[in-house]
């Protein structure tokens, strides 16, 4: 996704009540900014860090300042905006980057489904193929040697999409689960099903029920971040 204007480079001090991070500007201000992310960014808040933060010139907004990037405990850069993933993934359809989604007829964004009031990321629509629903995952947990996992917290809402997957397939649509991997240094990606146990069981099911997944990495910079590559994901 371009961004417009560029990340600008920061320090990460710290983050709190979930949804506020302190970070020190490049002036040596301490700014406090939005943290658009409700997972526990395990790994990813590393004091004295560097750290990419945007700037809104919405004036209704309380907290003009948004957390981007991070850098983890292992050195890489982590996108840890939830809200960039959709956008990222819907540019690199568009743009006929991945194989397996290409050739659409049209595509829709944030669009009710299912029986538990969900919302799916994207709807395609295929020519003489009908239906594709996909729904896309932030993948920001760093374990090191190359390995990334999901979740990073119990997720009951990850859970429901997947049911939501599952039903989407028994009614005869497509359904993809896209896991959009926003880490720098990784070269696979697992289910932390020490995390959650149920998620990663409802996952195995969802696949043998039907469900396709697709696993691709992002490149990070303060210029632009765009999916990249796709990664194998280890079951």
């Amino acid at each position: 996704m371009k961004k417009s204007p560029v990340l600008l480079p920061a320090t990460f001090v710290k983050r709190y009540k979930r949804f506020f991070t302190d970070i020190r500007t490049e002036q040596g201000e301490l700014l406090t900014v939005h943290c658009p992310n409700t997972g526990s960014m395990q790994n990813c808040q590393v004091e004295n860090s560097h750290c990419w933060y945007s700037l809104s010139d919405n004036p209704k907004r309380k907290l003009p300042g948004t957390l981007e990037i991070v850098t983890t405990a292992f050195g890489n850069l982590a996108g840890v905006n939830t809200a960039r993933p959709n956008h990222i993934v819907r540019r690199a359809i568009e743009d006929q980057l991945i194989p397996e989604l290409r050739d659409y007829q049209s595509i829709r964004s944030e669009v009710r489904y299912g029986e538990e009031k969900s919302r799916i990321d994207l709807l395609l629509e295929w020519q003489d193929k009908g239906l594709c629903y996909i729904e896309v995952k932030n993948v920001t947990l760093d374990c090191g040697d190359g390995r990334a996992q999901f979740p990073d917290a119990v997720t009951s809402r990850g859970t429901k999409h997947l049911r939501e997957l599952m039903a989407m397939v028994a009614e005869g649509h497509r359904a993809v689960l896209f896991f959009c991997v926003q880490l720098t240094g990784v070269e696979t990606m697992s289910i932390a099903d020490h995390i959650d146990s149920l998620y990663a069981q409802t996952l195995s099911a969802a696949i043998d029920a039907g469900v396709e997944v697709l696993v691709w990495q992002a490149d990070l910079s303060d210029q632009d971040i765009r999916l990249q590559r796709p990664l194998p994901l280890i079951i």
